[in-house]
């Protein structure tokens, strides 16, 4: 184990120094995103090493806002493999690894080049049941953050009839844990109106499905 350790962080060494590389160079950036390579942060990010681990996680993030229209382009091709492989970081059991991949999804899909991806995104129900998961994650970090992704959801004016199903199908569930949602130092008064406001749309969800 302690050999295969190590022979993983020789690798990381590789795949970073050929990050640094790509972040001056589109070619070189492009050639990282569409290589074997990038699957190995996935993979990185969740070893027993803690730099090594906090270093590709501060890399993945690198090559996701760099070259923004790259990113773009590659995320919308490449869709299925990435979020498939995006979701086992979400609901990962190394605690850190959790609370930075939902921190930084609430965050990449809110940015303007990442709004097609977006709009994608928030017609799954697969990511909307991961979403409502983490919602009762025992840190209060985690749940905020995900909320953020939720609510984006519950608000699409044009949600799918399989989105309505399972947010009516699960709204009592989903109410107590929205009205037990804690409030962030400095954003108290912005995340309670946000909270009303999906409040009130599952409840005019239930309501139009009787």
């Amino acid at each position: 184990m302690l050999q295969e350790l190590g022979s993983r962080i020789e690798l990381w060494k590789h795949v970073a120094r050929m990050h640094k590389i790509s972040l001056t160079c589109k070619c070189s950036f492009r050639y990282i995103l569409e290589s074997n390579s990038f699957e190995l942060f996935f993979q990185y990010v969740e070893l027993p090493n803690f730099d090594i681990a906090s270093d590709a996680l501060n890399t993945f993030k690198d090559l996701l806002t760099r070259h923004e229209d790259a990113v773009s382009e590659f995320l919308i091709s490449h869709y299925e493999q990435f979020f498939e492989l995006y979701k086992r970081l979400l609901t990962s059991d190394n605690y850190v690894t959790r609370r930075q991949s939902v921190k930084f999804l609430s965050e990449f899909l809110l940015e303007a080049p990442n709004a097609q991806i977006m709009k994608r995104y928030i017609l799954e129900v697969r990511y909307l049941n991961i979403m409502m998961g983490l919602l009762k994650d025992s840190s209060k970090n985690i749940r905020i953050c995900s909320f953020h992704i939720f609510k984006v959801f519950v608000a699409n004016p044009n949600k799918p009839r399989d989105i309505i199903q399972v947010l009516v199908d699960n709204h009592k569930e989903l109410l107590k844990l929205l009205h037990a949602l804690p409030a962030s130092k400095g954003e108290d008064e912005q995340l309670d109106e946000e909270r009303d406001l999906i409040v009130k749309e599952i409840e005019k969800l239930v309501r139009l499905s009787v």
